[in-house]
């Protein structure tokens, strides 16, 4: 190979050992348990997005959630900066922040949408009328009923006067 050629292979081994060097940064969900306490990057595929009580997100990498070893938490608060988390679902993703450790399982809260490397990181903000009180329901003005509509009984006002049985005036 001469220098020429050299000169235009040089930029894609650059980017090539980049990749490289920042995918072995990343440790695999299996292993972030062994890491509680530590800022680390972690990998793995997101099968599914729960949203559980009160808008709370939850990044499933796991088909039995409840035996995998490592969730992403994503709370109301920070979806506004985070962006629209429903897209990460089928997507592998990197995750940067603190690992730590909830229910006996690592965890590590997602409240930024730069703890996100790679493509997963270009997720669309979250829609305007997007209610996570709600549980995804937009909102956009449009007022749902009650379950069970509240029953009001009328009652009678002790001070109304019938016909002409008003005392002291005289009918006109």
């Amino acid at each position: 190979m001469d220098w020429a050629q050299l000169k235009l292979f040089l930029p894609f081994l650059g980017v090539a050992l980049s990749v490289s060097l920042h995918a072995s940064d990343c440790i695999l969900i299996h292993e972030a348990g062994q890491h509680v306490g530590e800022t680390k990057c972690v990998t793995g595929k997101v099968l599914r997005i729960k949203v559980g009580a009160k808008g709370v997100h939850f990044l499933d990498f796991c088909e039995d959630q409840m035996a995998c070893p490592f969730t992403v938490v994503v709370f109301p608060s920070g979806l506004k900066d985070v962006g629209d988390v429903r897209r990460l679902a089928g997507r592998t993703i990197e995750i940067h922040g603190a690992v730590k450790l909830y229910d006996g399982r690592a965890e590590m809260i997602l409240n930024r949408i730069s703890q996100i490397t790679g493509g997963a990181a270009m997720i669309p903000p979250l829609p305007k009328n997007y209610d996570v009180e709600n549980r995804g329901h937009y909102s956009a003005g449009h007022l749902r009923p009650t379950k069970k509509p509240a029953k009001t009984k009328a009652t009678p006002s002790t001070t109304a006067t019938y016909g002409n049985d008003v005392e002291g005036e005289d009918p006109p």
